[in-house]
């Protein structure tokens, strides 16, 4: 048996021997062949991608097509041009628009109104100056803050107000009571980080759509947006409100009466009476 295993042995070694140096086996080779493959394919992707370069913006000319060229500084013909796309769509992503694919539409018109307003949203002394804390709703443009005295403690942010027919109230108001996980009976819809300001109206977070339609007489705000604000208002803080919402006829419909959650039904043994708010 010794015999036999010693020429074996010998010739699995010459095997691996070649021109008096070792020679790799056949699972080293293997690997290193497949390394160069994976390496050579990812140049080959790197070069690839380099070359093609962000994909072309091939947006069409939006309804607010002028305005956004105004405001990027872009010249003011009304028609798209590969700049154009470009310009819009850069302000798109630095905004939060999506998709950012350089189209005009109404949600990128909305936030050129709030970055339009975020150096001096007063300049216009439209919400009064006071020497305590207000929250400022422009129902014209769709968008609001927090001032206290001359001094700007919540930086404008975009909202929806009251459709046609529930306008959201103007005037002066006050928040009177707060909820941070209010839920709409009469709507069958969430309100979180309600605050309640007059008559069943609330500024309140919303997870659906903000740019498009309008709610049942509350100030929706987006949901990050309305939890900030909840840490900046307290029952009892000012509100005005001033404008009108583009759309809307700036009086109630007959008949409609918006209930009030008051504090007050708690004592009844129910939960206060549902708010008014967007779906």
């Amino acid at each position: 048996m010794r015999v036999s295993r010693k020429p074996a042995r010998r010739a699995r070694i010459r095997t691996r021997h070649k021109g008096g140096g070792r020679e790799r086996g056949p699972r080293i080779r293997t690997a290193a062949l497949a390394l160069g493959v994976l390496l050579a394919s990812g140049f080959a992707a790197e070069a690839s991608g380099a070359a093609a370069g962000p994909a072309p913006c091939q947006a069409g000319t939006g309804p607010y097509q002028r305005e956004l060229e105004q405001h990027l500084g872009l010249a003011v013909d009304g028609r798209q041009s590969t700049t154009d796309c470009a310009a819009i769509r850069d302000f798109q992503a630095r905004v939060g628009v999506r998709p950012a694919d350089g189209y005009a539409g109404l949600a990128t018109y909305r936030m050129m109104l709030v970055a339009r307003a975020r150096v001096n949203p007063n300049a216009q002394g439209r919400c009064p100056v006071r020497p305590y804390k207000i929250a400022c709703v422009d129902l014209t443009r769709q968008l609001m803050w927090v001032q206290d005295g001359r001094r700007v403690v919540f930086a404008p942010v975009p909202v929806r107000s009251g459709r046609d027919g529930y306008e959201t109230r103007t005037g002066w108001h006050r928040v009177y009571w707060r909820n941070k996980n209010h839920y709409s009976d009469l709507y069958d819809a969430p309100m979180p980080y309600a605050q309640f300001f007059n008559g069943g109206q609330a500024f309140h977070g919303t997870y659906g759509d903000l740019f498009n339609g309008g709610s049942h007489g509350c100030v929706n705000l987006r949901l990050d947006d309305a939890r900030r604000l909840w840490n900046v208002l307290r029952q009892g803080s000012a509100v005005y409100a001033w404008g009108t919402k583009p759309g809307t006829e700036r009086s109630l419909r007959p008949g409609i009466v918006l209930p009030d959650p008051r504090p007050d039904a708690r004592r009844e043994g129910r939960r206060p009476p549902p708010s008014p708010g967007a779906r």
